[in-house]
């Protein structure tokens, strides 16, 4: 019995050691997740030739570009944008600062004259193409 226990224990080791051997093998490249070269045409992720998701420019309606202009910009600038105007205008509910009154130039594009930090970004997105 002492000798299985000891089997059992020494076979939980050598897992550990197998697994730490292991490890250095599994880089950022070997798994896929970054690092390494990048695909022609690919997405991956950072670097200065990403241009899907957030990062890919898009236009602004004619209501919105009232606020970020007219030219192509990634999501991010835009809601940016959006929020430098909201300050500098100051439209937060000031008793409640999630929420958010639409002036003139808002409404069109939020389509109410409230709504909340959190239902802008929905509003933003059915104003760009």
């Amino acid at each position: 019995m002492a000798k299985d226990s000891k089997t059992s224990s020494g076979g939980a080791a050598s897992k550990a050691k197998t697994t730490a051997k292991d490890q250095p093998a599994r880089t950022k490249a070997a798994t896929g997740k970054g690092g390494g070269e990048k695909k022609a045409g690919g997405s991956g992720s950072g670097g200065a030739g990403a241009k899907g998701g957030l990062a890919q420019p898009v236009h602004p309606s004619k209501e919105l570009a009232k606020i970020v202009g007219t030219s192509p910009l990634p999501r991010s600038e835009i809601v940016k944008k959006v929020w430098d105007y909201i300050k500098a205008h100051d439209l937060q509910n000031p008793k409640n600062k999630r929420e958010i009154m639409a002036d003139d130039t808002l409404e069109p594009i939020f389509g109410k004259k409230t709504v909340t930090m959190f239902e802008m970004n929905s509003h933003i997105a059915r104003n760009v193409k």
